[in-house]
């Protein structure tokens, strides 16, 4: 068990009062916080099991024990990612929580103020914000109705995609691959897990490539379109996550000189 994990879970134990938890404070007590006892009671653990893990000794903690954890010691947002980072385990509530993060209008402001195609993508790769120069790039993908345009399904499933991204064999399969990169181990959970068996029936190509397991990261690099109306258009492309909404990617499409 990391000696990270120990430490951190130990601290924010000292850190949560009796009366933060629901316990009666009465009685002196060396620390302020819980003692191991009380949180082991909480989590519905034996004290040993607790001590243990406390002190980094190769004991099993599941991803269910380690929400009770969480939600026990009333961690934040970023503190229960923490937690299942250095614990090395996916958290069962992944993306819960999300309501600390920026609101739809400040998304909007952020590409708004990039005289560039800029674009902020969710987890599933969901179009959240985009300004008018990515729609006017990628009108049959940001220009629909659809209430979370999906990158994904615009690649795979929109034929003109197919003209408008240069190379598209190589690009489609490099998304694939540097999706698989950004989902990591939440692969298998809702709605990701519904999404990859919706472009695995729909499309071949995309279910080849998925199935061969190749991960790559989103580096950016030079990225060239054949625009309908614009024509020939090339572009460098920064990919950035937010820090408040870490699962949030703004990306960028620079002109290239």
């Amino acid at each position: 068990m990391s000696s990270k994990l120990a430490e951190f879970i130990r601290a924010r134990r000292e850190a949560v009062t009796p009366a933060m938890a629901g316990l009666p404070g009465g009685g002196r007590r060396r620390t302020p916080g819980l003692r191991r006892e009380e949180l082991a009671q909480l989590c519905e653990v034996s004290p040993t099991w607790l001590t243990w893990l406390e002190q980094g000794r190769p004991v099993s903690a599941s991803s269910k024990m380690l929400a009770r954890l969480a939600q026990v010691l009333q961690l934040s947002v970023a503190e229960r990612a923490y937690l299942f980072e250095v614990a090395d385990k996916a958290d069962p509530h992944h993306g819960e929580g999300e309501g600390d993060g920026a609101a739809a209008s400040e998304l909007a402001a952020i590409v708004a103020a990039i005289d560039a195609p800029a674009y902020i993508l969710d987890r599933t790769w969901n179009a959240v914000a985009w300004n008018t120069q990515a729609a006017s790039l990628f009108s049959t993908w940001l220009n629909t109705e659809a209430e979370a345009p999906n990158q994904l399904r615009f690649m795979f499933l929109e034929p003109c995609a197919r003209t408008l991204v240069d190379d598209w064999p190589e690009r489609a399969r490099r998304l694939v691959a540097e999706f698989r990169a950004d989902i990591g181990r939440h692969a298998d959970q809702a709605p990701l897990a519904g999404l990859i068996a919706e472009l695995s029936q729909a499309s071949g190509e995309f279910r080849q490539w998925w199935q061969t397991q190749q991960v790559q990261g989103r580096d950016g690099g030079l990225r060239r379109f054949q625009h309908s109306q614009q024509g020939p258009l090339a572009f460098h492309q920064v990919t950035l996550h937010l820090a408040r909404q870490h699962e949030l990617k703004l990306v960028m499409l620079l002109p290239v000189p």
